[in-house]
């Protein structure tokens, strides 16, 4: 008789870590279309700075950086212990997933609304057309979900090959090198392109004003990037201790030296 695939510890932390990456890059794009103000989070006041030729710069960001992080940093937990197939695998999975919500949030939006007591429920609450604001919050203009959506599969593949060239060169140990170093470069690059596709390839803003939006919300996800750095060894920690060390090490091994 075949093992219960429940008793493969493999293949329970491969779905629980995957689970993770995915459920958070869903609620982050579900959340992504607010912006809030950082300065006014952390009770400064509002930043107003100059760069690549754009006034009036500020620190908005869009409420999708509060679990951003968390999905860079379970990638580079799946690629310690499954590799960069492991990365790409789950990428495309939550790439299809991604693209198949939007496509049922269009379907939703599009359904004939009740125009009795639905449409008028919360106008109390300064929402006369709960139609409108069901639109607006979930219909993302096609731009922002497509730009979105190419730079998270691009950014979350350059943090695999990025993680995989940094643990070559280190081994076992300064995992907050490869961890910290992938993770800064790849979510440069999800923050440019992001910003390229929906606004400077779709609408028209100019490569420079989009890019300086892009460099002040990497700021903020810099900042994140170096501050999660102790996240990594715990999780790394919780892993070995429920994996056992053996197993652990000859994971990590494996997705070392497996073929991409």
């Amino acid at each position: 008789m075949q093992p219960s695939i429940l008793h493969d510890k493999r293949a329970l932390l491969f779905f629980a870590l995957g689970s993770f990456l995915i459920a958070n890059a869903i609620v982050a794009e579900l959340i992504g279309v607010k912006l809030f103000q950082l300065e006014s989070l952390l009770g400064a006041e509002k930043a107003d700075f100059k760069l690549l030729g754009t006034p009036n710069l500020s620190f908005v960001l869009s409420a999708g950086v509060v679990t951003w992080p968390l999905v860079f940093l379970v990638t580079d937990v799946i690629n310690d212990y499954f590799g960069v197939r492991g990365v790409r695998f789950l990428t495309l999975v939550a790439t299809v997933l991604l693209v198949g919500m939007f496509g049922i949030l269009w379907i939703a939006i599009e359904l004939p609304p009740d125009r009795g007591w639905w449409t008028g429920m919360a106008t109390e609450q300064g929402v006369p057309d709960m139609q409108a604001a069901f639109t607006a919050i979930f219909g993302q203009g096609m731009y922002i979900i497509v730009g979105s959506l190419t730079a998270f599969l691009i950014s979350q593949l350059v943090d695999a090959v990025l993680f995989r060239w940094f643990k070559r060169r280190t081994g076992e140990g300064r995992i907050w090198l490869r961890a910290t170093g992938s993770t800064l470069v790849s979510q440069l690059v999800d923050s440019l392109v992001v910003t390229w596709v929906a606004f400077a390839l779709f609408r028209g803003m100019p490569v420079a004003k989009a890019t300086a939006l892009a460099l002040t919300a990497y700021v903020y996800k810099f900042c994140i990037a170096i501050l999660s750095t102790p996240l990594i060894y715990v999780a790394h920690a919780v892993i070995e201790r429920w994996l056992g060390r053996d197993l652990a090490e000859a994971m990590r091994r494996d997705a070392l030296t497996s073929k991409r």
